[in-house]
């Protein structure tokens, strides 16, 4: 199963802001869908939890977005963009080393992640969030100024779901963020 598709059940009840505990009741009782891997483990599907809050009119956690980029003006635009929707928490950081510290004191649900960075690039940065189970689960969204076919195979092996060309197109990063609207605060 896909760590990008698939949440356990800690992280689904973060997600949901409940106990996982109740989280299992939901699920015993048919009201959230859950798939049991073969080691009798349940695993929720991101697409059914956001259904389940849609019909339940329960209101999402605030979003956390890492921005980590080396052009401080693009981490500047990025993050003023972000700011602006009811919700949206965001943090820069300009290498990958500050990123990883990023990532255990701020906590991000997404990371957007610039590949070509001095020092530890995109590329290792995903793979090691990747390859840790406490941020396995982080969303990784890729931008890159030089998006050949090389550069962006590499980093979805690394763990990426989608790598994005600079600059980046509003819509289609706010579409990807599931980010509605452009009516802000």
């Amino acid at each position: 199963m896909s760590t990008k598709n698939y949440l356990t059940p800690n992280e689904a009840a973060e997600l949901l802001m409940v106990a996982p505990a109740t989280l299992r009741v939901w699920s015993d009782k048919g009201l959230i869908k859950a798939r049991t891997t073969a080691g009798g483990h349940r695993r929720f599907m991101r697409d059914e939890l956001e259904r389940f809050q849609r019909e339940q009119g329960m209101t999402t956690r605030s979003q956390r977005i890492l921005i980590v980029d080396d052009e401080p003006a693009l981490t500047r635009y990025l993050s003023a963009l972000l700011s602006d929707f009811e919700g949206i928490a965001t943090a820069t950081a300009w290498d990958g080393f500050s990123a990883g510290q990023l990532v255990q004191s701020f906590r991000p649900h997404v990371i957007l992640l610039d590949l070509m960075m001095t020092g530890m690039d995109g590329f290792q940065s995903c793979q090691q969030i990747k390859a840790e189970p406490s941020t396995r689960a982080i969303r990784v969204i890729a931008m890159t100024g030089y998006p050949s076919p090389e550069n962006v195979e590499r980093i979805l092996a690394a763990g990426a779901e989608a790598c994005l060309s600079k600059p980046v197109n509003e819509d289609q990063l706010l579409a990807m963020l599931k980010i509605a609207g452009r009516e802000g605060k």
